[in-house]
């Protein structure tokens, strides 16, 4: 059976897996969106024009906003290194900086850690649901079993990095969005996510072989500190927290973890992976 076009949109929304201070931030023009966030013209899977919406204001908070941040962790320049529980990615530059960048985390984003490497990079990427879902979901993803093309409406969004280890693909995926207001929160679903222009230019600067770190709870807790979420569901170091009196979600501070709450968008059915079915 197949969904209505909003149904569908609904159903494919979430779907795809030393503490730093602040140095420099883009600068926002008159309509208060920074011009890296502005609206795009990009070029389609097929060759033809795409627009790329502007991200919201109301969606680019501190941490979820691109910025060059101190960084003094041990990693070379050229490595990416993603935090799924502190919900930032890093692209380590030279001179003990890097460029920060505020990602979605879905269940697949906390199920590898580790060291990895970029082996494969896809323009506006193809989507096929996994197996499992099929199974049992299937009034839901049995009509695309065949696979989704690249486009707007994929939950890939417009590009895709693809993390293999020892020669082997890890399904483990950096990729876009089809829904800007998940980034900077856990979702049910995918790898990792960023705003479709944060991925486009991440996916320019990175070439294939570039080394991929992802941190481990133990690892985002002794670098980053612990973390805890706020009742929009962002998360936010536990120490601002209590210098600007916030509220964890559920009344509860983390106690010295990050945290693992999940919080989904309402009316968003849960997708386990953005990836093909192994």
């Amino acid at each position: 059976m197949r969904l209505a076009p909003l149904l569908m949109a609904a159903a494919l929304g979430l779907a795809a897996c030393a503490p730093t201070q602040t140095t420099t931030t883009a600068t926002a023009p008159a309509s208060g969106i920074p011009a890296i966030y502005e609206a795009r013209t990009d070029i389609g899977p097929n060759g033809e024009p795409v627009q790329i919406p502007a991200v919201r204001a109301a969606y680019l908070t501190e941490r979820n906003s691109r910025q060059r941040v101190a960084y003094n962790g041990p990693e070379s320049p050229g490595t990416i290194v993603v935090d799924p529980y502190a919900r930032v990615l890093y692209d380590v530059l030279e001179n003990g900086e890097a460029m920060r960048f505020g990602i979605a985390v879905g269940r697949a984003g906390k199920g590898f850690n580790g060291n990895a490497t970029i082996s494969v990079k896809k323009s506006w990427p193809s989507w096929t649901p996994t197996q499992n879902m099929i199974r049992t979901e299937p009034e839901l993803y049995a009509q695309f079993a065949g696979g989704l093309p690249g486009g707007l409406n994929n939950p890939l969004g417009s590009r895709a990095l693809y993390l293999y280890r020892n020669g082997r693909d890890t399904y483990y995926r950096i990729h876009g969005t089809m829904d800007p207001s998940s980034i900077g929160k856990a979702t049910s679903a995918g790898c990792i996510r960023l705003f479709n222009q944060d991925i486009m230019d991440l996916f320019d600067e990175t070439e294939i072989g570039n080394r991929v770190k992802v941190r481990s709870q133990a690892e985002s807790l002794r670098i980053e500190g612990p973390m805890i979420e706020t009742p929009e569901g962002y998360v936010i170091p536990a120490a601002d927290a209590a210098q600007a009196q916030v509220a964890p979600a559920g009344d509860a501070a983390v106690a010295g973890v990050p945290t693992t709450t999940v919080v989904t968008a309402a009316g968003v059915s849960p997708v386990e992976s953005a990836v093909p079915p192994r």
